[in-house]
């Protein structure tokens, strides 16, 4: 018999107290069901759970005067931690946000990077300031192919899940573009673009730009270019903006087709025809590396 849980169940669990575990059991299970809204009020039941024990840390750090200690005097700085930690959670830009996105990705989307500010002011608590911050994946990418493959293979599958396109097809291209991380498109200012598939800035591009000397072969002779190239926020932006031109574009529509069937020869030789590059051995060179971040990705399975 399916379990069937009362329509009400985030209404009534947005004023539940912190240490509710029916209710945050409950959310839990409707948010598994892709409901955006249990995810939110599920979000932010954890997030009271986790504002308690800091408010609980942050008072046993704090001297006592003596006036309210003994058993009834910590039942009621209890009862007012639990409301005060519901109180204080579901605020916008605080964690539950965080938590609600996290959430949101395993059920399916796509948003992970967060940062998230906040500052306790608390009644018979010395103030203090507490920041949470969820890392973002900006970092550089280590230099090789089993540390570059190991490192982006999680975005890679997550883009993956979206688009249809094998990861290891991905990783292949990506590394094939940038040495496996050793030639990264760098900014004027030498900060990194996150561009890992050597997607240029075209005229209908309105994102960032980086702008750099590059090889292109023009009438099968490799010359020396200035170019203009896409820049991102992160890496999982690069990947995402990689899969979008490859399934939106009609220009590479049988690269899509055979990226389904699983053959790296297949797909790269289509995006060869599709022009995707100008190295008339680009086919070969792809594939071989999508081959090769396939093995990487087994080893480390």
């Amino acid at each position: 018999m399916a379990l069937t849980l009362p329509t009400s169940t985030t209404s009534v669990a947005s004023n539940a107290l912190a240490a509710d575990a029916r209710s945050l059991n409950a959310l839990k299970y409707e948010a598994g069901q892709n409901s955006p809204q249990a995810a939110k009020e599920a979000a932010k039941q954890f997030e009271s759970l986790f504002m308690r024990e800091l408010i609980k840390s942050m008072r046993e750090a704090t001297m006592k005067s003596g006036l309210m200690d003994g058993a009834q005097g910590d039942l009621g700085t209890d009862l007012l931690d639990q409301q005060l930690s519901v109180s204080m959670s579901g605020v916008p830009g605080g964690l539950s946000e965080a938590i609600a996105r996290q959430l949101s990705r395993q059920m399916g989307g796509a948003d992970t990077s967060i940062s998230v500010p906040s500052t306790l002011s608390l009644p018979g608590v010395t103030s203090r300031s507490a920041t949470t911050t969820a890392p973002v994946a900006t970092g550089p990418v280590p230099k090789g192919r089993d540390g570059f493959v190991q490192s982006l293979s999680a975005t890679a599958e997550r883009v993956a899940q979206d688009s249809g396109i094998p990861a290891s097809f991905m990783l292949g291209q990506a590394g094939h573009e940038t040495g496996w991380g050793k030639s990264e498109i760098k900014n004027a200012d030498g900060s990194r673009s996150f561009n890992l598939f050597g997607i240029k800035a075209g005229k209908g591009w309105t994102g960032k730009v980086a702008e750099i000397t590059t090889t292109e072969f023009i009438n099968g002779k490799a010359q020396k270019v200035t170019a203009k190239f896409r820049a991102y926020d992160s890496y999982e932006d690069s990947f995402r903006d990689y899969a979008r031109l490859i399934t939106d574009s009609p220009r590479y529509e049988k690269a899509q087709a055979t990226a389904r069937t699983g053959s790296a020869v297949a797909f790269a030789a289509e995006l060869q025809k599709a022009g995707y590059a100008t190295d008339p051995d680009y086919a070969r060179k792809l594939s071989g590396a999508i081959n090769s971040a396939l093995r990487v990705q087994r080893a480390q399975a």
